[in-house]
């Protein structure tokens, strides 16, 4: 699969769910590369943000999309990455700021 087509596929998902790609291609097109670069690399498609265990089970929160996309989305109008982010935030109607690490400090590989 071509990050191209990995685009299209998850934005028929995700759009009616609310959840937009970022329009920054020279962002979103190199999140989706290693998107596929890590499921060929770990076989399921880890975070490209975060530094990845490489076992599912210890990976599992940090599955794209992860499950701190939706309180991220809802309260900053993006996810951690930057790759998902809400029609408000596509709009201009809220500030885009840096969006914090959610991810228990405990899972987090240094």
């Amino acid at each position: 699969m071509t990050p191209e087509k990995l685009y299209e596929a998850l934005k028929k998902i995700q759009e009616p769910k609310g959840y937009f790609f970022n329009p920054d291609m020279s962002m979103t097109m190199p999140l989706m590369e290693s998107l596929l670069i890590n499921k060929d690399r770990l076989g399921y498609m880890a975070c490209p943000c975060r530094l990845a265990n490489g076992e599912f089970e210890a990976d599992r929160d940090i599955v794209c999309p992860c499950e701190y996309r939706e309180a991220d989305v809802a309260e900053f109008g993006a996810c951690f990455c930057g790759l998902y982010v809400s029609k408000a935030w596509l709009e201009g109607t809220i500030e885009k700021v840096v969006v914090p690490e959610r991810r228990p400090v405990e899972k987090i590989l240094w």
